[in-house]
């Protein structure tokens, strides 16, 4: 209730209100530090002088010839260079899906020390099933890897390994291990 006093006193007579604070006289600027003008009057000897052709200054400009050669690279350049053009350098497939379950079978060949992904579960599956024949060292020969990079393939590429998480209760029903 006394919202609604207060809105009545504070809207009373809002509009003269208004105008009077609009009519009054509005603040002067601040005045503007004194600066010396500077008006240049165009020399038209200079302007002419720019749009005019210099015949003898072409003819200098067409007797220049420039000629480009590229460094000589050292060290970490050339190598950069190298690792560049090993990685342009591509091989075939291996191993390919048969149709076009999933849209990878577009793909015809990757860059060396590189694997499809249908080319990385063929040799994890062929390392797990024959350890002794298909070794880390062959692996990495045969898709043309880093022996490091086969290391890791095989420690951390692990899309074989099912984890059975046992349930709450004992009443919910569960997949037997085998």
């Amino acid at each position: 209730m006394g919202a609604r006093v207060a809105r009545i006193f504070r809207n009373f007579n809002l509009e003269n209100r208004a105008y009077r604070e609009i009519s009054k006289s509005k603040p002067l600027a601040a005045p503007r530090h004194p600066t010396a003008v500077c008006v240049s009057v165009p020399d038209t000897n200079i302007t002419k002088d720019i749009h005019q052709r210099n015949d003898p200054l072409l003819s200098m400009l067409k007797d220049v010839y420039v000629e480009s050669k590229d460094p000589v690279m050292q060290g970490e350049a050339v190598d950069a260079v190298k690792k560049v053009e090993q990685e342009t350098e591509r091989k075939l497939l291996k191993f390919s899906l048969p149709g076009d379950p999933y849209g990878i079978c577009d793909i015809t060949d990757v860059p060396k020390g590189k694997l499809s992904l249908v080319e990385v579960l063929t040799a994890l599956n062929n390392h797990k099933s024959m350890p002794k024949t298909w070794t880390l060292e062959k692996l990495a020969q045969e898709y043309s890897l880093d022996p490091k990079d086969a290391k890791a393939l095989a420690d951390f590429f692990i899309p074989f390994d099912v984890k059975i998480i046992p349930p709450k209760s004992d009443e919910t029903k569960r997949i037997k291990d085998s």
